[in-house]
């Protein structure tokens, strides 16, 4: 396959993986990629509420990989962010089977720049699913002890697994973290073991954005720390402002 194959993985849920994989999904077809996006979480699906395409969805990933329908007939372009497509979770039910999930990339591939494979929170299934076709790997952890600590076991598992590349996404940083029980971020990276690829700010405007489908505003500071993010996943040297 000729495009580039990241998988979005967190330790915990409630990290904003989902979100994250939207926006950055976003920012990469800002720069001129043809985006895929692989919902894997089944049963708990999100991205169409987060990229504004909800009621959009016909057929789903669980369609696509059982022989149901063409992918292209599941594919959906948001109607927010332009050549950001989505492909969805199954509602309810249905296995992410790697082989299958391999053959529909290798198909996919040619078609898309870069592929963004949000899995589920943990290791499970879908994490397995997707380690065993991505070139990347962008750990989503919160700056507390817990994320951490889990964080620190699934990048562990990247690297037992053969993932080449795996970068910490450090989200939802607030200004101080004296109420975070960590006293600086170096500690969520020492813990973990992987270099830091961005930091993205503690933001109401992403947790609405998340919610309602609706941009973030181009010279915020969110926009601008989810800029970088992409800019350094497309191979830009971009300084890398931790505060």
């Amino acid at each position: 396959m000729s495009a580039s194959v990241v998988m979005i993985a967190s330790g915990k849920g409630g990290t904003g993986k989902s979100t994250l994989a939207v926006l950055l999904g976003a920012e990469l077809a800002a720069r001129g990629r043809r985006v895929l996006l692989v919902e894997l979480d089944c049963g708990l699906r999100s991205v169409d509420l987060i990229a504004g395409a909800s009621g959009r969805t016909v057929y789903d990933l669980g369609d696509v990989l059982e022989g149901r329908c063409e992918a292209g007939k599941a594919l959906v372009e948001s109607p927010v962010y332009h050549d950001l497509y989505l492909i969805s979770a199954p509602y309810s039910g249905g296995r992410i089977e790697p082989a299958a999930l391999r053959v529909f990339l290798e198909r996919a591939g040619p078609v898309f720049d870069t592929i963004l494979l949000d899995t589920a929170a943990g290791m499970g299934r879908p994490f397995r699913a997707a380690l065993g076709v991505a070139g990347r790997a962008l750990l989503v952890l919160t700056p507390d002890p817990v994320a951490a600590r889990d964080g620190r076991v699934v990048c562990e598992a990247l690297d037992a697994g053969g993932c080449p590349d795996v970068r910490l996404l450090l989200n939802q940083v607030p200004p101080t973290l004296e109420n975070c029980g960590v006293r600086h971020l170096d500690e969520c990276i020492d813990t973990v073991g992987a270099q830091l690829i961005g930091v993205i700010p503690y933001s109401e405007e992403i947790r609405r954005a998340g919610a309602t489908g609706t941009p973030l505003s181009p010279r915020g500071r969110p926009r601008l720390a989810l800029r970088a993010v992409a800019a350094r996943l497309c191979g830009r040297s971009v300084p890398l402002v931790v505060r």
